[in-house]
This record gives structure tokens, sequence and C-alpha cells, in this order.
């Protein structure tokens, strides 16, 4: 008996190139499942199989768990009071065992145990191909098409299979059989039972890599890719800076004759690239990213996180692109939130915003509108900075003198000390808000400032109102719409 077990394992390691650990560790699993059918319940076996000598010993077991934490699996664990009744200095995370009677190979059947013991080796091997995978570092993978799979690819690279679904192919691509694909890494599923490998053709990554193996500058340090957008086989956007002053960015990445960028794009079904210039600066890299279109001015929201830029009639059709193209891969690239218009549209928007902070000034602060608009004329946006700007920069500004100033301080303090008190009574007001799953104090202000302060009146909200409104996304606002109305349902 023990002898056979060692000969099948040596046979087995050295056909399947596996350690004889890898095919020990399989066939106690192997012998544990055979004994644990000796239990109606959910018993937890433990099998060890001696490495010279072939004996197994079989023990079941249970773990012990703190007295306070109950039993949530009464098959497989033992609280610490009781354990310690057995073994008396035995802790928590410990294992109580008990000898069981040995199994005999024959009765299991030694086809049954091989056909479990392979099924863990082509489990131990592939983990060990994936591993070997990984140790490699691929970020870009090349291979044959091997067959469709559900319209999925499934790409053979090597000794790995590789899936390259439908969603992550160029559009209008067409691949087939035998075809050879290069595609990046997109992620790892070690749960998945077919494919670990996921591949995709679409994402910004795989047209970063392709221009680092085409520009051997990247690798050398001299310039970086910072970024890329990409409306997959149709346009792409990059960034691109230089570490040394001697280098152009744009024409390095181009190439001689364009060969370069065209090698890139040919790898993409002729995807147009555009290369830009990264700064530092958001307001420089926004107008580079919207080339090849011209911008006249750029606005900068910081608290939006967005920019109103500024195109003539001419540069328009450009700075959006076919179907908002252009803009939208500038916003992917840049991470800002573009609005484009035109200068009649941002002297329009520029006169509203005007007259609503000229009411603002006038109304909180009890001035006429010849000291609103000097302060507007001085940069002024809210009261916040009327109250709180150092002395000495309120004295910078002639119009005004020191008493002047003084009162507008005054004034500016009060009121906001003012809206603070009624903020505060309409979050007292809102506290049936508070409630609500996800719901933030900060979240519930800003509902309250609108005078949502009920969850009928957020109820009664829409979506993208509501969205608007808190600053959230739709689908956040939706689940707190929906969260709102659950009420209306349990009464009915």
């Amino acid at each position: 008996m023990s002898r056979e077990i060692l000969l099948l394992v040596d046979a087995l390691a050295r056909e399947k190139n596996v350690t004889r650990d890898v095919v020990f560790d399989a066939l106690e699993g192997a012998l544990a499942s055979a004994m644990k059918k000796r239990f109606k319940e959910d018993a937890d076996i433990r099998v060890s199989v001696d490495r010279m000598s072939g004996d197994h010993e079989g023990f079941r077991r249970w773990l012990v768990v703190p007295d306070e934490a109950g039993l949530q699996e009464p098959d497989q664990q033992e609280m610490l009071s009781d354990a310690q009744e057995i073994v008396s200095d035995i802790e928590v995370g410990e294992y109580i065992e008990e000898a069981l009677e040995p199994i005999e190979f024959g009765r299991i059947g030694a086809q049954a145990a091989k056909q479990a013991i392979l099924q863990r080796i082509r489990d131990a091997e592939r983990e060990q191909i994936l591993n070997d995978f990984l140790d490699r570092g691929e970020t870009i993978v090349s291979g044959s098409i091997k067959r469709m799979d559900k319209g999925d690819v499934i790409v053979e690279t090597g000794k790995i299979e590789a899936r390259l679904p439908r969603s992550e192919m160029i559009p209008k691509e067409n691949l087939r059989v035998g075809d050879r694909v290069r595609a990046w890494v997109l992620k790892i599923d070690r749960t998945a039972r077919g494919q670990q490998v996921i591949l995709s053709r679409t994402a910004p990554e795989f047209i970063q890599q392709l221009f680092e193996n085409e520009v051997p500058e990247i690798e050398q340090g001299l310039l970086e890719i910072k970024g890329a957008a990409r409306d997959p086989g149709v346009r792409a956007k990059i960034a691109v800076v230089a570490y040394d002053k001697r280098i152009d960015p744009i024409g390095t990445c181009v190439g001689m004759r364009g060969s370069r960028v065209t090698a890139v794009r040919n790898e993409l079904g002729g995807e147009q690239v555009d290369i830009v210039l990264w700064s530092e600066d958001p307001a420089q890299f926004v107008i580079g990213a919207l080339a090849p279109a011209n911008v006249e001015s750029i606005v900068v929201d910081e608290d939006r996180h967005a920019m109103d830029v500024v195109v003539d009639e001419e540069n328009l059709p450009k700075a959006i692109g076919s179907k908002g193209q252009n803009v939208r891969l500038a916003s992917d690239l840049t991470g800002w939130q573009i609005n484009i218009m035109t200068p009649e549209e941002s002297q329009s928007r520029q006169e509203v915003e005007r007259a609503q902070l000229r009411a603002t000034f006038t109304s909180r602060l009890d001035v006429d509108e010849e000291v609103a608009d000097i302060l507007i004329d001085e940069g002024f946006t809210g009261l916040e900075e009327i109250a709180y700007v150092p002395m000495q920069e309120l004295l910078e500004i002639e119009a005004f003198d020191e008493d002047t100033i003084n009162e507008l301080r005054t004034r500016a303090r009060n009121a906001l000390l003012t809206e603070a008190i009624a903020q505060e009574e309409r979050v007292e007001t809102a506290q049936d808000l508070a409630s609500l799953e996800g719901m933030t104090p900060e979240l519930v202000a800003k509902l309250a400032s609108a005078q949502v302060t009920t969850r009928d009146e957020l109820a009664e909200l829409a979506t993208d109102e509501l969205a608007e409104m808190a600053g959230i996304d739709e689908h956040a606002a939706s689940t707190f719409i929906m969260a709102a109305r659950a009420h209306w349902f349990e009464e009915k």
C-alpha cells in the first residue's frame, strides 16, 4: 500500500513535471475527501502522508474560536473554554484534532484517487504557468487567435490562453482565427474557470505602451507619456513631457517622417493620434489638449474642477469636434470638465454672474450698486473674501477709506454669521434626511440650503436635479431618491 503510493507519486511527478510535494498535497486532498464521506455533517478533515514511507494518517479537526464569538460552524469549530478542557494550553486559532481510522487505498479506488490527484496537479500547473507569466512582467502580449468564444477572442500566447472580450476590441476590427494580435494585459482573474488573463485593445494604457515600445527616449528617461485618452479606432490624444530641453517631445514621438506614430496607428486600425504637450499649469494643459483649436481665453473654476474655454466662431467646430469628440477626449486626458463657449456666450455668462454678485453685495452688505461694482472690479467674488482677506489688500482700494473698509468687513462678517445660524437651523429641521443610508452631514447641509428638509421633498426631486444640487453622480442621486420614497410604499 505505502509502496504503491510512493510509486504513484514519483510517476506523476515525472509525467507532469511538478515537484513531489505538489503530488503529495494533491494525494492528501484526495484522501481527505474520501474520509469526509464517512460523516453526514460538514467535517473538516486533514490527512498527512509521510514523504519517506508513504504511510498516511487522518484527523478530524475543529478550529478553536473565542467563547464570545460563538459557534458559527458547529461541525468545524470548538469554543475556547471547551477546547481547554481537552488541551489546557490551547489558544484561539489552533485546532483540536481527533485521529481517524486509516482508509484503505484500494477502497476509494485507485482510479478515482488518481483523477483527483491529476485535477490538483492541473490546477497547480495552471497556477505555476500563470505565476511564470506574471514574473515576466509583460504588459503587452502578442499571440495568435486560437478560437472565437461567444464573440470573445481566445489568444494563445506561449503556454497561456488569454481572453480578449468583444467589449475590449477596437470597433469594426475584423479578427479571424489564425491572426496575430497584440493587446494590453487588462487584468488577471484568478477566479475564472477558463482564461484568467484578460486583454484589451481599447485601454488608454495600450497606446501608451505602444509608444513606449516605439520611442527609446522614453525608456531612457528623457521623455514621459503623462496620460492618454481614446475613442478606440477613431482618435486618441496623448500628453508628453520632455526632461531634456534639447528634445522636442512631439517630434520625437512622431518620428522621422512620421515613422513612430504611423507604427502605432497601424497597430490600432488607423486611429488618429494627437500628441500634445503636458504642462503643470492645468489651464495651459487644457489649451494644448484642445488642439487643433485656438483658444481665446480660459477661466478656471477650482471648486467645480471645471474650465470655461472661449473660442471664436471659426475655431468652435474644431474645439468641439465631430459629435463632441475633441472636447471629450481633451477632458478625459486632462481630468478637467471643459465647457466650450463663444465670446458672446462668455460675455453673456459674465454679465449674469456679475448681476448675481452685485445683487448679493447690495442686499447682504446694504450698499449701493456703485460700491458693489467697485468690489467686483477689484476681484471680490464673495462675502468671505471681504470679511477675511488681509486688511492691507483692502486698503489698496483707492475708492475706499479705512472707515469704509472696516464697516464693509463688519457687515460681511455679520452677514456670514447670520447665514451660518440660519443654516444650522435648516440642518436641524432636516434631521429626517440624516437617517437615510449614505447620507452625510455635508450632504444634509447642501439639501437644507436648497430648502429640501424632509424625505417627501427629497423624494419629489428629479435625479438630475438632485445630482446638480448636491454635487453627486446620477446613480447616487437615484439611490437617495428611491430610499426617500420607500416609506410611501410601506404606508400603502
